[in-house]
């Protein structure tokens, strides 16, 4: 596990997209092509629009994967994960395909379609935010490190879902959804690389408890402690 300080938000997401841009391109010219997880939320915004600016990244030969999705939440919603990818990578890019999950679809069906996916293909890059409670964005608390499905349902608790609300992209606590599907934590520790950023001092106590504490389910982060290739690109 390394971790980096950067001085402001934009360094955070230099940094960690030029990481994730030498690990496609050396995944690229290994074995001819790079599968990468990403994540939404305000601490990927300058990963991402840093990433999509990376020289010599050979976008057609790039799969991409969610991280996870809200549950009955239509495509259209500003707070959609699909949206948020589709409009800041996938529409900027010429990304060779986006495995986008349907949060609109029957949830035991979708987790499955997903999980089939995903372990037809070796992971090497997987991008992270870590929210103020230790979670990767909505995989919820306590997780379940043993879970062998590469993709579950996850119930969200209110603690989670009024940081969510706090991001702006609902007006009520009861307009935010109570489920996602998510990828397990077993799934995102196969991935060659996970790159972790994060940008918010609401998030430094988590963190610091994710890198210097206990691997322990109450705080799913803490599990890269345990990868042999974890990265951490922090604000100071």
């Amino acid at each position: 596990m390394s971790i980096t300080i950067c001085r402001d938000e934009k360094e955070v997401g230099r940094r960690a997209a030029a990481h994730a841009a030498e690990m496609i391109r050396t995944a690229v010219h290994d074995r001819g092509r790079a599968n990468v997880v990403f994540s939404a939320g305000i601490a990927q915004f300058e990963v991402i629009a840093a990433l999509v600016e990376a020289n010599n990244v050979e976008w057609p030969k790039v799969a991409a994967f969610q991280l996870n999705e809200y549950l009955g939440l239509p495509a259209t919603h500003p707070a959609s994960f699909r949206r948020y990818l589709k409009e800041r990578l996938a529409d900027r890019v010429p990304i060779g395909e986006c495995r986008y999950i349907d949060g609109e679809a029957d949830a035991e069906s979708e987790c499955r379609r997903l999980s089939e996916l995903i372990s037809a293909v070796a992971v090497d890059v997987v991008l992270l935010g870590v929210g103020a409670n230790g979670y990767f964005d909505c995989n919820g608390r306590p997780t379940d490190f043993r879970a062998e499905r590469p993709y579950v349902v996850v119930e969200l608790d209110e603690a989670c879902r009024r940081l969510k609300l706090g991001e702006g992209w609902f007006s009520a606590l009861e307009e935010v959804p109570r489920r996602t599907i998510s990828m397990s934590i077993g799934q995102i520790m196969k991935s060659r690389t996970v790159i972790c950023s994060a940008s918010d001092r609401r998030r430094a106590a988590a963190l610091r408890a994710a890198v210097e504490g206990p691997v322990t389910p109450q705080l799913p982060a803490s599990a890269l402690q345990e990868h042999p290739q974890a990265a951490f690109y922090l604000h100071e």
